[in-house]
């Protein structure tokens, strides 16, 4: 249980931030970590721990929450512990809100794999076979992906 807890310890934020990316929420991010980490726990126990796996799973239940709502997630505005500062903490949110609606904005599939690039902290070739494709195919996506959000940020917001 030790090596788990070490697991959970090691690769909590950055899971916690994919799904943040992509559902724009954080308490509904949270909450799929949570469900991740048990089903985990509870269907691969006796395996080996893989961050892979992990991240496939956090995002099958991501998946399974958007069939059972079937709406559309909005940004949580609960960031209040973040800072003390009143103007930072506004523009910390209106930069995040603005990203998050920019990501919204992409197909699942370039959403997809600029979270998994920024938060995973898996190799191109890793999230390559995660995703069923080669290391190069990666690369040329997320460039793509980048290129897109871009377009879609306002130019003072980069």
């Amino acid at each position: 249980m030790d090596t788990f807890r070490k697991f959970y310890t090691d690769n909590g934020t950055r899971l916690l931030g994919y799904l943040l990316r992509k559902s724009g929420n954080y308490h509904l991010a949270a909450d799929l970590m949570q469900e991740t980490f048990v089903r985990y726990l509870e269907r691969y126990r006796n395996q080996g721990l893989s961050v892979a796996l992990l991240f496939t799973i956090g995002r099958n239940v991501f998946y399974d929450h958007v069939r059972r709502q079937r709406e559309s997630v909005a940004l949580d505005e609960s960031f209040a512990s973040l800072a003390d500062d009143q103007e930072q903490l506004y523009i910390i949110k209106e930069d995040m809100r603005r990203l998050l609606e920019a990501m919204r904005q992409l197909d699942d599939d370039d959403r997809d794999i600029l979270s998994l690039v920024v938060s995973s902290g898996l190799s191109y070739r890793e999230i390559g076979a995660l995703r069923g494709c080669s290391e190069g195919n990666v690369k040329v996506r997320v460039h793509r992906a980048r290129q897109k959000l871009r377009q879609l940020l306002p130019a003072e917001s980069l």
